[in-house]
C-alpha cells in the first residue's frame, strides 16, 4: 500500500523551488521530512525521550552527515564508509543548533536528536543552506515543546543585487556569503563572511534574507496544518517556589550589585559571589537543602544576573568597572618565538593568544573532500582551546565542535585579506592561553600580527571585536557592550563578533537571544562595533606598521616558474629520479602541478636561502634552453674525442653539444688537442640541424677570420665518371657490365619436392 503523503513547495525565483515532503520515509521518527531543491534531497528525522534527563540543561544533539553515495563516490581511506563527520559538516550542525537549542522550553531535559542526512546531491545547490528548514519542519511534525518554525537562508550579492541559497558559481562572484536564522517574527542567528562591506550592508542583506525565511517558515505551518498539528507532549517541568524566589531575590540582590559595582576582577568577584551564596545556603537546615537546595542555587543565579543587568542599564557600568563603549587595555608583541615562520601574542584584559603561522607550498593545502565539494584551502586557520585557559582541568577529547567553529570563524575573518598572488599554503594556528571574553576575536588580532611578521603581504590589517547586548523591553532602555567578558556573555540578549579592516566587515558571527530586535538597536550596535575594532586596529598597527618585506632568514623562500608541459616529463625524469636528486642536492622541496586552461606546468621551489633555489632555476634553466640558428654562444670542453669536443652551454649547463673536429679552426686540424682542451672557454655559432648529419651543429671556426691565401677546398664529388659511391653507373651496372639493380634480376625458382 502506497503511503499517503503529504508536500509543501516553496518558490526561491528564477525557477528554483523546495519541496517539504512528508508520510514516505522514517515514520517511526517522532518528526521526519525529505526536503528537496533540484537533485539535492535531504532526510531529517528527530526523535525525543519522553522521560526527562537528571540533568539541568536540554540535551539536545543536531547531526548532519553528507553520504557519499549521494554524490556517487567512494569514501576515502581504508574502511569505504563514512566515519567521524568533517569540519564541513561540523559547521552546518553547529548553524542548526544555535537556532533550535534557544526556541525549547528552559524546563525541557528530555533527550532530543535531530539527524539530517544528505542522500542526493546536486552540483548547483549547496545542502547547508537548507539544514535548518529541514530541522524546524521536522520537529514541527513532531509533538515536542518547541516555540515557532524557523529557517535558515543563505544571502550573496553578486553585481548588487542580494540572492538566497545561491549556487556555489554564484558564490564565487559574491561579495557577501552570510547564513541567517531567524522565525517570522525576529533574527535570531547570523554568520558569515564579506569583502569589506559597511554595517548598513550588513543590515539590508539580513532584511533580504528574513523575508524569504517568512516564506519558508509559513509553508511548515501549512504543512503541519495538512498533515495534522500534533497535540504538544506534556512533560514534568522543573519545580518552582515562587515565595522562595522572592526570598533569595531580596537576600541576594543589593549585595551583588555591590560587588559587581566595585569593579573588580574575575577571580575576586568570583569568590564575592560564592561567598554571598554560602551565606544564603547556611540560613537554611541541611533538611531544606537536601529538599530544595538545588532551587536555592537557581533563583540565587537569577538574582545575581538581575543585579548585573540593571547596573548596566542604571549607572552604565560593568562588571570590571569599564564603561559600555570601553575596551580593556592591551598589549602585543611579535616575532615571539624565534623558530617559527612568523608569530605574536595579543592579550586584551585577561584573554591571551599565540598565533603561529607556517609557510608551505600547494602539497600543504588543507585537502577538503566532501560528497557536496571537494577542494583545498591555501590558507586555513586551527584553534585550540585547552582547559587551563579558564584554570580548569577536564578530559582532553579531540577537537570540539567549539574549536573547530571558533577556528572557522577567524579564518573567515583573515582570509579575504590574503592576496590571490600569495605564492604559499600559509597555515595559522592559535593558542589560547588565557580566556574572559572572545578568544576568537583574540586570534583574528594575533594572526593578523603573526601573518605581517611571517611576510605574508596581506592586503590590509583585520582586527576582531565581540559584542554583547541588554536590554529592557519595558522601559527601553538598552545597553550595547564593547568588549565583552565571558560572563556579559551569557547574561546579555545579543552576542555578536565583528571582524574587519578600516574599510569594513570582513566576518561576523552573531546570537540574538531576544524576540523582535530592531535594525536600528542592530545598526548602533554595529557601528559600536566599528569604533570598537578600529581602536583594536591602531594597537595592532602600532606594533608592527606593515608586513615584513622578506620572510625570516630560517623561513622557506617560493619561487613560481611556469614552463611548457612537454618538459615536465624530462624535468621529473624516469621514477622521479631526477626531482627526487635535484631536492637532495639543493635541499629544496619542488612541486609540479598542470595548468589546465594555459597547458602549462607550474613549478613551485621552496627552499631557505637563495642557493638551493638557484640552483634549481639554473636547471629549468638548462632544460628550456634552445639555441638560436645564427646566434654565438658561450661554451666550455667538457669531454675530449678523437673527432671532436663536447662543449656546455655557458648560460644553459647540462646542454651539450658536439663540436666536430673539422669547426675547429681554418686550418686542417690532425688533433682535437692541438687546438682546444678540457675546461676550455670560447664562443661558437650555432647552425642548427645538419642536413646530412641530422645533427645539431656548431662552428668554432665561423667566427674567426679565414687565414690569409686560405683556399676553401673543392667539396668531395661522390659521383666521379658518372658513377656513384659503390661503383655503379647511372643504369645501375657495375665495372663488369652486370646489372645489380634487384627490380631487373630474375626471381629465383623455389624448389619441389619429389
Amino acid at each position: 500500500m502506497i503511503p499517503k503523503t503529504y508536500k509543501e513547495v516553496i518558490d526561491l525565483g528564477d525557477g528554483r523551488e523546495i519541496s517539504i515532503e512528508t508520510g514516505k520515509l522514517a515514520k517511526q521518527a517522532h518528526g521526519s521530512v525529505v526536503v528537496q531543491s533540484g537533485k539535492c534531497m535531504m532526510l531529517c528525522t528527530v526523535v525525543s525521550n519522553y522521560k526527562q534527563s537528571p540533568v539541568d540543561f536540554l540535551p539536545l544533539t543536531v547531526d548532519y552527515r553528507e553520504k557519499f553515495a549521494a554524490a556517487g563516490r567512494y569514501p576515502g581511506g581504508f574502511f569505504k564508509r563514512e566515519a567521524r563527520p568533517s569540519d564541513g559538516e561540523v559547521l552546518t550542525m553547529r548553524l542548526v543548533d544555535r537556532v533550535l537549542r534557544p526556541l525549547f522550553p528552559k524546563d525541557y531535559h528530555s533527550e532530543v536528536q535531530v539527524m539530517i542526512q544528505l542522500m542526493s546531491h546536486d552540483e548547483n545547490v549547496m545542502p547547508d543552506a537548507m539544514a535548518g528548514l529541514a530541522a524546524s519542519a521536522a520537529i514541527q511534525l513532531s509533538d515536542f515543546p518547541f516555540e515557532c518554525a524557523i529557517s535558515e537562508a543563505r544571502v550573496a550579492r553578486v553585481d548588487g543585487q542580494f540572492i538566497i541559497n545561491p549556487t556555489r558559481a554564484q558564490l564565487a562572484e559574491s561579495d557577501i556569503d552570510m547564513m541567517i536564522g531567524a522565525s517570522a517574527d525576529s533574527v535570531m542567528m547570523v554568520e558569515g563572511e564579506m569583502d569589506e562591506i559597511s554595517e548598513e550592508e550588513m543590515a539590508d542583506a539580513i532584511k533580504f534574507a528574513h523575508e524569504a525565511i517568512k516564506v519558508q517558515c509559513a509553508a511548515q505551518v501549512r504543512l503541519a496544518e495538512a498533515v495534522g498539528k500534533k497535540e504538544t507532549r506534556e512533560y514534568e517541568g522543573e519545580r518552582e517556589d515562587l515565595d522562595l524566589a522572592q526570598k533569595i531575590y531580596d537576600m541576594a540582590y543589593d549585595k551583588v550589585y555591590a560587588i559587581a559595582k566595585a569593579g573588580s576582577s574575575k577571580k575576586e568577584r568570583g569568590m564575592a559571589f560564592s561567598e554571598i551564596k554560602e551565606e544564603i545556603k547556611a540560613t537554611f537546615s541541611e533538611e531544606e537543602l537536601e529538599d530544595f537546595g538545588d532551587l536555592v542555587s537557581k533563583y540565587y543565579n537569577k538574582a545575581e544576573k538581575a543585579a548585573i543587568r540593571n547596573l548596566t542599564l542604571d549607572e552604565g557600568l560593568r562588571l570590571d568597572g569599564r564603561k559600555t563603549d570601553e575596551i580593556r587595555p592591551i598589549w602585543c608583541e611579535v616575532d615571539y618565538l624565534p623558530s617559527t615562520h612568523g608569530s605574536s601574542v595579543f592579550t586584551r584584559g585577561e584573554t591571551q593568544a599565540l598565533a603561529t603561522v607556517t609557510l608551505g607550498t600547494s602539497r600543504d593545502a588543507n585537502k577538503i573532500d566532501m560528497p557536496s565539494y571537494e577542494g583545498e584551502e591555501n590558507f586555513y586557520l586551527h584553534y585550540n582551546f585547552p582547559p587551563f585557559c579558564t584554570g580548569e582541568a577536564r578530559p582532553l577529547r579531540g577537537t570540539s565542535r567549539r574549536e573547530v567553529g571558533h577556528g572557522n570563524l577567524a579564518q573567515r575573518g583573515l582570509k579575504g585579506m590574503i592576496p590571490d598572488d600569495c605564492p604559499y599554503t600559509v597555515r595559522v594556528v592559535s593558542e589560547v592561553l588565557e580566556s574572559n571574553g572572545s578568544s576568537s576575536m583574540a586570534t583574528v588580532c594575533a594572526g593578523t600580527m603573526a601573518l605581517m611578521d611571517a611576510g605574508v603581504q596581506m592586503t590590509r590589517p583585520v582586527s576582531g571585536i565581540a559584542m554583547g547586548l541588554i536590554s529592557d523591553a519595558e522601559s527601553g532602555k538598552y545597553a550595547v557592550l564593547s568588549d565583552i567578558l565571558g560572563d556579559e556573555d551569557h547574561l546579555g540578549d545579543m552576542d555578536f563578533k565583528v571582524t574587519g579592516t578600516a574599510e569594513g566587515i570582513t566576518a561576523c558571527q552573531m546570537d540574538i537571544k531576544v524576540k523582535g530586535l530592531s535594525y536600528e538597536i542592530l545598526v548602533n550596535a554595529l557601528q559600536q562595533a566599528r569604533d570598537g575594532r578600529l581602536h583594536i586596529l591602531s594597537k595592532l598597527t602600532d606594533t608592527i606598521e606593515a608586513p615584513n618585506a622578506e620572510v625570516k632568514e630560517h623561513a622557506p623562500t617560493m619561487v613560481t616558474r611556469r614552463i611548457p608541459n612537454e618538459f615536465i616529463g624530462a624535468l621529473i625524469g624516469p621514477g622521479g629520479k631526477v626531482i627526487q636528486e635535484m631536492q637532495k642536492e639543493t635541499e629544496t622541496t619542488i612541486v609540479i602541478n598542470e595548468d589546465p586552461v594555459t597547458e602549462e606546468g607550474i613549478v613551485e621551489i621552496l627552499g631557505v636561502g637563495s642557493t638551493g633555489i638557484d640552483a634549481v632555476m639554473a636547471k629549468i634553466d638548462s632544460l628550456l634552453f634552445k639555441p638560436e640558428v645564427g646566434s654565438v654562444y658561450e661554451v666550455k670542453v667538457i669531454k675530449m674525442l678523437d673527432f671532436g669536443a663536447v662543449v656546455e652551454y655557458m648560460e644553459a649547463p647540462g646542454n651539450e653539444v658536439l663540436l666536430h673536429v673539422s669547426e675547429l679552426a681554418w686550418e686542417r686540424t690532425e688533433n682535437v688537442s692541438d687546438v682546444v682542451n678540457m675546461g676550455d672557454v670560447f664562443d661558437v655559432k650555432y647552425f642548427g640541424l645538419d642536413k646530412r648529419t641530422r645533427k645539431e651543429k656548431v662552428s668554432r671556426k665561423a667566427i674567426l677570420p679565414k687565414p690569409e691565401g686560405y683556399v676553401e677546398r673543392p667539396p668531395r664529388d661522390n659521383n666521379r665518371n658518372g658513377r656513384d659511391n659503390r661503383g655503379r653507373d647511372n643504369r645501375g651496372r657495375d665495372n663488369r657490365g652486370r646489372d645489380n639493380r634487384r627490380d631487373d634480376r630474375k626471381p629465383r625458382e623455389d624448389k619441389k619436392e619429389d
